[in-house]
């Protein structure tokens, strides 16, 4: 078998917080990112790559009310605004990681999937949206938001960078297609698939398909296609090299290497927040429990060192 690595790209791999969006800065910072990812090919046989989507379709959905207000454009419902930031942002990543391959020389096949994900329509997760989409606000541009929006619902960041809106975000229960992505990747294939968590999509009783308002967590659905795919190895990707306890308060603590177990301890204390760190630890830990031999969370430059990062294993 294939040694093969899924990898979990963050909003911040296309998009960083002090950037307008242009198409030419999530060009830069996706080839940026490519460059490191293609070194763990000295490692692995073939990547999976996943990736986020929070600020991209965030925007989509800002250009869907204002088509509606200035234009009477229907307004697309959140499954298609999830398909078309996948498209895109698949596109993206495929375009320049076909770019660092031919400057590397390296005889590699690039193929993206635009990839649905099944849920429970009966998830909890409806009745209490936590998902953060779309751009930071502030408190005044908030309120004058909930006037315009009023069944948008707004949760304040965590690190206190803002308030985003918040959308329900189901449990993956399926990775649709998943048979042809294992097939791919062990034949070689660089696959980008499951993108922003994937389109979420409910079966009635018949089996038939349908599309649902939610967004799906990238890195449950990262691990859920890692484990269905019997992927070797996760790599989450983020903002930070390494995974802290009491983060940004006395006593912080960065953590190289802890067990399943271990982790989990840290996260029923409270130590990992929901909406930012707790999802990768949780994504983390299924992923190892399900059979995984080792989980990073770290940021892209560090995957220049393989013992990097935070490990989490057995």
């Amino acid at each position: 078998m294939k040694r093969i690595a899924v990898i979990a790209l963050g909003g911040n791999a296309l998009l960083r917080g002090d950037e307008t969006g242009t198409i030419s800065d999530q060009a830069k910072n996706t080839y940026n990112t490519c460059k490191f990812i293609t070194k763990l090919l000295t490692r692995f046989d073939s990547l999976v790559i996943t990736h986020g989507n929070g600020p991209q379709v965030g925007n989509i959905l800002l250009r869907n009310e204002a088509g509606f207000r200035d234009y009477n454009i229907p307004k697309m419902p959140l499954d298609i605004c999830v398909a078309d930031s996948q498209g895109g942002i698949g596109y993206l990543t495929e375009r320049q990681l076909r770019n660092v391959i031919l400057e590397e020389s390296l005889n590699r096949e690039v193929l993206t999937l635009v990839t649905q994900v099944l849920v429970d329509r009966e998830d909890q997760a409806f009745s209490n949206p936590t998902k953060p989409v779309g751009p930071f606000y502030t408190e005044s541009e908030v309120a004058r938001l909930k006037q315009q929006q009023p069944t948008w619902q707004f949760k304040e960041d965590p690190k206190k960078r803002g308030w985003r809106r918040v959308v329900p975000s189901p449990k993956p229960i399926q990775i649709m297609g998943e048979k042809i992505i294992e097939e791919l990747a062990n034949r070689g294939v660089l696959v980008i698939a499951a993108g922003g968590g994937g389109i979420p999509v409910i079966k009635d009783a018949d089996g038939i398909l349908d599309g649902v308002e939610a967004v799906i967590d990238k890195d449950s659905a990262s691990s859920l296609l890692a484990t269905r795919i019997h992927a070797h190895e996760l790599f989450i990707l983020t903002d930070i090299k390494q995974v802290a306890i009491n983060f940004k308060k006395p006593g912080e603590q960065f953590i190289g290497k802890m067990t399943a177990d271990e982790a989990l301890a840290y996260y029923n204390q409270g130590e990992f927040e929901a909406g930012s760190m707790g999802p990768k630890i949780m994504a983390a830990i299924r992923f190892i429990q399900n059979g995984g031999e080792r989980t990073t969370i770290t940021d892209a430059t560090s995957l220049e060192n393989f013992d990097g990062g935070t490990q989490i294993t057995k």
